[in-house]
């Protein structure tokens, strides 16, 4: 049960709507069937099965067709966001104490559907376990990240990045248990929860703020909420795109390796205190406007 210093802490704000998040209906991505969706516009049947058995990058597919289809994603999620924003915004300052929370909730709810998506499409593995509704700490940790790097941080794109090479080199199905959960890029995973929930108080005032008028709030927080997805999502799509992983190099092992990988590789991971490289948009606006 969390107390009140752990709800006043904010890594554990952060990691407390990363799992509610994860719980709500519909925010987890079935990986199997969004690539054979996503890509069906683009890619012949023998290369969206192999996609779905092992990788797109393993299936050969360019980048340039992953980069369409991740747009066509985030265009959809982004203007189903800032849709749901919108309505969240229309009755006005007598519902805020109902309408922030939720809205704030589905905020991240869409931020998990398109970093699942633009994950899936370069070639990292499923996140969640169908035999469970909890999310798993390496879990966890990688979406955490994702989330540090659609902020901005550059401590988040240098752990993304660390992780990715790892999987690239050991050729696995599974993301890297102790590294996300033990090894250096723990730490990191710490800091960027810590800053994330920071910046979640941050946007979840901004977003009382644009509320508090109707109609009008319900525009206002409809436009935040699209001028801060579309550059956050963006960002996301741009690293990954760039990682080791999206290179066909190599086939995916049928053995889940990962277990004991080595952590401690030479080049230390930068600290955090930078707080953005991100776009101005998103960065002025105290970061995402939920939605």
């Amino acid at each position: 049960m969390a107390t009140s210093k752990d709800i006043e802490n904010p890594e554990s704000r952060f990691s407390a709507v990363l799992a509610s998040a994860a719980r709500l209906p519909g925010v987890r991505i079935h990986r199997a069937d969004y690539l054979r969706k996503a890509l069906a516009r683009y890619c012949s049947e023998d290369e969206i099965r192999r996609a779905v058995d092992e990788t797109p990058a393993a299936a050969g597919i360019p980048l340039d067709v992953l980069d369409k289809a991740a747009n066509d994603s985030i265009n959809y999620e982004a203007a189903k966001a800032s849709a749901l924003s919108a309505a969240a915004g229309i009755p006005g300052f007598i519902a805020l104490p109902a309408t922030v929370p939720a809205d704030t909730a589905q905020y991240f709810g869409h931020m998990l559907r398109i970093a699942q998506k633009l994950a899936y499409l370069y070639s990292w593995p499923d996140l969640f376990s169908e035999d469970s509704d909890d999310i798993d700490d390496a879990t966890k940790g990688v979406l955490t990240l994702f989330f540090g790097v659609m902020f901005g941080t550059q401590s988040a794109n240098a752990a993304v990045g660390k992780v990715a090479g790892m999987m690239s080199k050991q050729v696995a199905k599974k993301l890297p248990q102790k590294a996300l959960t033990q090894g250096v890029v723990y730490p990191i995973v710490k800091k960027v929860a810590g800053y994330l929930g920071v910046q979640m108080t941050k946007q979840t005032f901004a977003k009382s703020v644009s509320k508090a008028i109707p109609v009008v709030g319900a525009v206002v927080s409809g436009g935040l909420t699209l001028a801060t997805y579309l550059p956050m999502a963006k960002r996301l799509k741009k690293h990954l795109a760039g990682l080791e992983l999206t290179k066909p190099a190599h086939r995916v092992a049928d053995e889940e390796v990962l277990d004991g990988e080595v952590v401690e590789e030479h080049e230390p991971l930068p600290t955090i205190p930078e707080q953005h490289d991100a776009d101005d948009t998103a960065a002025k606006l105290g970061k995402p406007h939920s939605s």
